[in-house]
């Protein structure tokens, strides 16, 4: 089983940067689709972006262009590069491995105006 463990939340004003770690337990290959999920406070978890060899990367609509997502296998790790946040994306960000289901527990991201 793969354990997954997220960091580098925080408070950050509106318009700064954060990047986001995502640790994996076992080796995960660069086949395998990686994806970040948040959840707002009152509002269901919701897709943000996924990255695989086969499918490359993929990015909801409301943070094209801001965020990037990347991977180093070498280190079983994806990252969430998050530039130029605004307020609505304060939540609890989750990366998960697609292909068995497997999720983190989650970081705070708190964006204030």
């Amino acid at each position: 089983q793969v354990q997954l463990v997220e960091s580098g939340g925080g408070l950050v004003q509106a318009g700064g940067s954060l990047r986001l770690s995502c640790a994996a337990s076992g080796s995960i290959s660069s086949d395998t689709l990686m994806c970040w999920y948040r959840q707002a406070p009152g509002k269901q978890r919701e897709f943000v972006a996924r990255i695989s060899s086969g499918l490359g990367r993929y990015y909801a609509d409301s943070v094209k262009g801001r965020f990037t997502i990347s991977r180093d296998n070498a280190k079983n790790t994806v990252y969430l590069q998050m530039n130029n946040l605004k307020p609505e994306d304060t939540a609890v960000y989750y990366c998960k491995e697609e292909n068995r289901g497997y999720w983190g527990r989650g970081t705070q991201v708190t964006v204030s105006s």
